[in-house]
Formats: C-alpha cells, sequence, structure tokens
C-alpha cells in the first residue's frame, strides 16, 4: 500500500495533542474516529491525561505501541515541527497539521513552514493549516471538521478535494442534506507537500469515485495538475471545479494588448478547458453538477422534454434551457401518440413541450408510461421531470415511480422541484434522480452533462522541423520592423514595407510600391502608435512627404518624443483584422486569437490555448480556436461575404505556437495586430508587430 493509499485508508491513527474535551477542536478527531465507526487503532497522544473517551492515553510519540500509520497533529504552530520530526524518525507514513500560523501570515510563518517540510523527511504531509480529510467510503474520520457533528452522511461516487478547510465542511453538510453520496473529502490548505494534483490522481484510481469536485484557489503546479486531470478523464471520471479569484485584475502586460485580453482567470479558463475540467460558475455548481455527473448517464444533444403536471413551473425549465441553447421540440408524432393514449380528456398538453400530464404525481402508472415514452422517444436526448406540490403528500409512491423507468433508457433523467420540499428533493437523489430546487440549477447540470460527453483529448503537440536562430535582435522591445523580420524567420507572413528617414526617400517609396500606402512611426518606445497620431493610411507618393512631417509634429505634441524613422508599408485591405498575441503567466504559455485592430480590447472577441510542455499547437487545435471566435461567420463567408484563407490562417497560428515554444523564456511577449486574413487563396499577412526579448541566457 503506498503512502496516498495509507493516508486515505489508515490501520492506525495517532491524535498528537488530544483533548479529552470533545467540545474542544483538540478533542474532536478521537470523538470523531469513534463516532463514524473507525475500526483500527486509536492512540491519543497527551502527557496531561491518563485516558480519553476509554482509549488509553500516552505521554508522547516515544511510548506508541506501535507505528501509526497516520497521525493528526494538533499542537501549534511553534510546536508542530517537533512532533512531525519524531512521527517521521518512527516511521509514520503522513501527518495531517491543522495548525495555522504558516504560509498564509507572511515570513515569519514561512520560515516555520519549511522548518515544518524539513522535520517531516520522507514522511509526506497533509496541510498544514487543513481540517483534514474524510473517507466516507470505509468509515474513516481524520478531521476536526464541526460538520463531522452529524450523525449520518450518504455514502457515494463523488470525491471532493478543496484547498479551503471551512469549504470541506460546507460541502458535506450541504451535500448530507440534499441526500448526495460523497465517498472522500480532502482540505490541502497550505499544501507544504501534497497537493490538489495529488489527490486527483489518487482519486482517478479510486473505485469509489466516479466524478471529482475541487475548490481550487490556485494550482500550484499546472503540468502535475495537467497530467493528473487527464488521467482522471481518460479514466472517465469527470472533474468540476470552482476557480475562486475571478475578480482580480487580469494580468497587464507592459506594451502588447494580449496580457489585459488573457488575464489570470482566462489563463485558468484555458487550463481546464484543454485538460476537461468543467467549470462551476457558482458555488452551488459545485455540487449541482457532480451529482448529475455521477449517474454515470450520457447526454449525447441537447433536446431535452420537459415532463409537468404544474405549467408555471415547466416554462421557468424551459426559458432557462432556452437561455443556454438547449432545445425543447414538441413530441413527434409517434411519442405524442403513445402520450394520448395514457390520458383520456382534454386537460393534458401532449402536444407541446413542456409536457403537461394533469395530475402526473397522483398516478403513478400514468407518469411510468409517459417517462417511458418520452426516453424511448428519438426526438429527446434528456428528460427533467417537474415535481409538484401534489408530490407532498407521496413523495415515495412518485419516486419509486420515476425509479422503475431508469434501467430502460441511459438517458439523463433529473427533477425540479417546485414546492420548497429539500426532503422530497433528497429521497429523488438518493434513488438515482439528480433533483433541483432551481430551475438554473437543472440547466447547469446538464450543460455540465453535455460538456463532459463532447470533450476530446488534446492532440499530441506538434514540433516544428527546424531551429530558429535570434540571437542576432536585441533585447528589449524591438521596433515593428525588427519585430517583423523576427516573425519571417518563423514563416510568419508580413506586409511588405521601407524603412525611412525624410520626407524624400518616404516618397520614393511610396511609389515604389504604387498605389496606396500606409505610413507609421517607427520607434521601440511608442507601440500604440495610433495613440499619439502615428499611423496615416491612404497615402500616396504625392502627399507623403507632407503626411510625413506633419505627424513627425503632431507624434512630438503628444507623446514628446520626435520621431526619427518610419515606415511606408504597403496598404493592406479587405481582409478581417485579427489578433495573435502570446501571454505567459505561472499556469504556463498560452496562445492567444481574437478579433483585431484598435477595437480589440473593447470587443474583447479572444480564444486562449496553453502551450504543452514541449512543442506548439497542433493544426486540429488551431482551427478550434478559429471557429470559437464570435466573429468565426465572418471569416466563413457570412452573408455573401467571400470566404478568408482560413487555411492559411491556421499554418500562421501554428507557426506563431512553434515560435513562442522554441524561444520559451526569452520571448517576453509577441503579438500581431492586426493580422490581415485575406480571401480564400489570398493568405494572410502581418500588419503590425510587437516583440519584447530577454537577455540571453
Amino acid at each position: 500500500m503506498n503512502a496516498m493509499s495509507r493516508l486515505l485508508q489508515p490501520r492506525s491513527v495517532a491524535v498528537i495533542g488530544a483533548s479529552a474535551d470533545a467540545s474542544k477542536t483538540a478533542g474532536r478527531p478521537v470523538a470523531y474516529l469513534r463516532k463514524h465507526g473507525f475500526s483500527g487503532d486509536i492512540y491519543p497522544v497527551n502527557p496531561r491525561v491518563d485516558n480519553i473517551d476509554g482509549l488509553r492515553c500516552y505521554p508522547d510519540i516515544a511510548s506508541l505501541p506501535a507505528v501509526p500509520d497516520v497521525a493528526i497533529v494538533l499542537l501549534g504552530a511553534e510546536r508542530a515541527h517537533i512532533a512531525v520530526r519524531e512521527l517521521a524518525e518512527r516511521g509514520t507514513t503522513a501527518a495531517i497539521v491543522l495548525a495555522s500560523g504558516y504560509t498564509e501570515t507572511g515570513e515569519a510563518g514561512a520560515r516555520r513552514q519549511a522548518q515544518l517540510m524539513e522535520a517531516a523527511g520522507s514522511m509526506r504531509i497533509l496541510g498544514p493549516n487543513t481540517i483534514g480529510l474524510v473517507n466516507l467510503t470505509d468509515n474513516i474520520v481524520l478531521s476536526a471538521s464541526g460538520a463531522l457533528e452529524m450523525a449520518h452522511f450518504p455514502v457515494g461516487s463523488i470525491g471532493v478535494v478543496s484547498q479551503s478547510g471551512g469549504i470541506l465542511g460546507a460541502l458535506l453538510s450541504r451535500a448530507a442534506a440534499r441526500g448526495i453520496g460523497l465517498s472522500k473529502l480532502i482540505s490541502t490548505s497550505n499544501e507544504v507537500d501534497l497537493e490538489l494534483a495529488d489527490f486527483v490522481d489518487y482519486l482517478a484510481d479510486d473505485p469509489a469515485t466516479k466524478v471529482i469536485a475541487l475548490y481550487v484557489e490556485s494550482v500550484r503546479h499546472p503540468e502535475k495538475f495537467r497530467a493528473a486531470a487527464l488521467k482522471a478523464a481518460r479514466a472517465g471520471k469527470p472533474i468540476v471545479a470552482f476557480k475562486i479569484g475571478r475578480s482580480e485584475a487580469g494580468a497587464q502586460a507592459a506594451v502588447s494588448h494580449t496580457g489585459a485580453l488573457a488575464g489570470a482567470d482566462r489563463m485558468y479558463d484555458a487550463l481546464f478547458k484543454q485538460v476537461g475540467v468543467i467549470r462551476a460558475q457558482a458555488f452551488s455548481d459545485l455540487l449541482d453538477i457532480p451529482v448529475a455527473l455521477s449517474t454515470g448517464r450520457v447526454l449525447r444533444g441537447n433536446r431535452v422534454a420537459i415532463l409537468t403536471s404544474t405549467g408555471g413551473a415547466g416554462t421557468l425549465v424551459s426559458d432557462s434551457l432556452g437561455v443556454s441553447g438547449f432545445e425543447t421540440p414538441a413530441p413527434d408524432a409517434e411519442t405524442a401518440s403513445r402520450l394520448r393514449a395514457l390520458q383520456t380528456g382534454d386537460h393534458a398538453a401532449l402536444d407541446r413541450n413542456p409536457i403537461d400530464v394533469t395530475l402526473a404525481g397522483l398516478q403513478p402508472e400514468l407518469l411510468r408510461g409517459a417517462i417511458r415514452a418520452l426516453l424511448d422517444s428519438p426526438s429527446y436526448d434528456a428528460l427533467t421531470i417537474i415535481v409538484g406540490s401534489s408530490s407532498l403528500a407521496m413523495p415515495e409512491l412518485m419516486a419509486g415511480a420515476i425509479q422503475d423507468c431508469l434501467p430502460g433508457s441511459d438517458k439523463p433523467v433529473i427533477a425540479f422541484v417546485s414546492p420548497h420540499a429539500p426532503d422530497v428533493a433528497a429521497l429523488l437523489t438518493q434513488r438515482g434522480v439528480p433533483a433541483f430546487a432551481a430551475a438554473e440549477s437543472c440547466t447547469v447540470a446538464l450543460a455540465g452533462m453535455l460538456q463532459t460527453a463532447r470533450w476530446k483529448a488534446p492532440p499530441a503537440a506538434s514540433i516544428a522541423s527546424a531551429t530558429v536562430s535570434i540571437d542576432d535582435f536585441p533585447a528589449g522591445a524591438l521596433d515593428e520592423a525588427q519585430a517583423k523580420q523576427l516573425f519571417a524567420r518563423f514563416g510568419l507572413p508580413c506586409a511588405r514595407e521601407i524603412v525611412v528617414t525624410t520626407p524624400a526617400e518616404a516618397e520614393a517609396a511610396a511609389a515604389a510600391f504604387g498605389g496606396r500606402v500606409v505610413l507609421k512611426i517607427l520607434s521601440n518606445e511608442i507601440t500604440h502608435k495610433s495613440d499619439v497620431g502615428g499611423v496615416a493610411v491612404n497615402l500616396t507618393a504625392d502627399n507623403m512627404g507632407a503626411q510625413l512631417m506633419a505627424m513627425t509634429a503632431e507624434v512630438q505634441a503628444k507623446a514628446s518624443i520626435e520621431p526619427k524613422r518610419f515606415l511606408v508599408q504597403e496598404m493592406v485591405s479587405g481582409g478581417t483584422e485579427l489578433i495573435l498575441g502570446m501571454h505567459r503567466d505561472p499556469l504556463g504559455t498560452a496562445v492567444l486569437l481574437g478579433m483585431g485592430g484598435i477595437t480589440a480590447e473593447l470587443f474583447k472577441d479572444t480564444t486562449l490555448r496553453l502551450l504543452p510542455a514541449q512543442g506548439g499547437l497542433s493544426r486540429e487545435e488551431a482551427l478550434e480556436m478559429v471557429k470559437e471566435l464570435k466573429t468565426w461567420p465572418l471569416l466563413d463567408g457570412f452573408r455573401g461575404r467571400p470566404k478568408a484563407d482560413v487555411d492559411a490562417l491556421i499554418s500562421t497560428i501554428v507557426a506563431f505556437s512553434h515560435m513562442t515554444a522554441q524561444l520559451g523564456e526569452r520571448l517576453l511577449e509577441a503579438e500581431i495586430n492586426p493580422l490581415f486574413v485575406l480571401s480564400a487563396g489570398l493568405g494572410v499577412c502581418a500588419a503590425d508587430g510587437v516583440v519584447v526579448l530577454s537577455e540571453q541566457g
């Protein structure tokens, strides 16, 4: 048995600093172990007490009659490391340290945490600042959470890992009240050793766990988390994560738009999406989605039948589903015929959806018949049953009737309990029918199921065929001409341009291009040139000289910098403007694609992909990025518009990702804005560029 298994399934537990007073935090672990049926050995340690709750109490760790598999350390931060060292020296597999006063308190706490880790040696540590863990599957409670005062908890297949101790108790109590069965609950907190990814990896192998729910403050080791999440996905165990901190300001890059458009929270969205994690948007979703997924039923499409005996509640569900893109079609002819055969009279509305079957809750055979007809129907992928007030008198009757129909289909069946009846909802949930008290929760649950069914594992990384040298480029911000020279080395197509310094040179350059051209200042100090009057379009050789002089004066007035060099560039027109950039933060390096031009930050129509540990994006991933944009129809021939050269755009995204991957930490920022995507067959063209390089290592 490895250390993780021993931690979750110990045969013996020592409680260091145990109190004989069960009302105190230090008294809870022993009390809870006994109350909830732990069958192994319990060794309380307290030099001032002879026994606790009928158990012999030992004066110190050296006096223990055997080496405990796990120890719960209840001592304060100033003494916990002493106990940890003694436990490690005796060969204890893992210690759970509850004390606070570590990295969360500042530098002194950080030193205490380092001391704790050093004392542990090879022994594994959960915490510190944790509330512990609960293994409901095996009746093993290694926690001081007050939520464990409850006498009974439903045991089920949802594993919970929380970086907050208090949230563990909140989820445990909420799940119990709703009849939702959990398997394991772990509070990782400061994560001096064992962390979120370790327990995701463990639960991916746990036969008692089907779904994993995470409360996330931060992912400390992204590649480790990515590997664990993909392992869970391959094992068919969906992960639902609630990530706090969405309101914090995103990372702001120094000179490019990309940093503002990406931001820390957007990077979490990208990470979760790529590894198949469903992001819960509200705390309540952290139970609503897992309970639906734990049924193991597969949602293959977005068509939902709503069976009701109360019209208003059915409309609530229908509206919520419609807003989120679900369809609620009327029954097909054969299904409608089966429904009509179930009920005489003209009270039932069987030709529309919601399907209103009068008094269904009081007529079990009618309810069974309607459910079976809708589950058999090729017109529906899922069924939502509205449980009305009539169920309050005979909840067992309704729950039993619905449960009887489940074996005949693998389509999702959920319930919306319209009256305030938590006991009825809990009963349904325990019978295998996830029940919700809000129409919006029904939608969230089904959306999570649909996202799980549609997720595909990421393709293998794309590896560039050759290494490109950039040793001749200086460190710091490059000017636009240098940036595009660097892009060109990696195969990125750029607009033709000529660097000039005088009006005469500018006129000659414009004449050489012929037609309309663009004039820009060339500076590594001013990146957003339009903001200071540093860009002029639709120019010809005839007015170029005068425009250069006027631009010089305007830029000097607005930016207090006199431009000395300029770019004369061929004018690209007729394409769709996109932005293509890279962003790096603690989660990794991402490629960003979005609507470009000067309105990029205004509309924020963007998508992100995190690069793999090695290599760049595949063509498949690049195409997915393009199709995720709201402006995708503009590239795909919207309203007779010529189709854009999407194939060339994909090649450019892949080449940009290879550049980003190869340059690694040397590349601080890189952005093309705008990237013109021309009509099919005409390619793409980088019309502006930003690059910031670090010093060579």
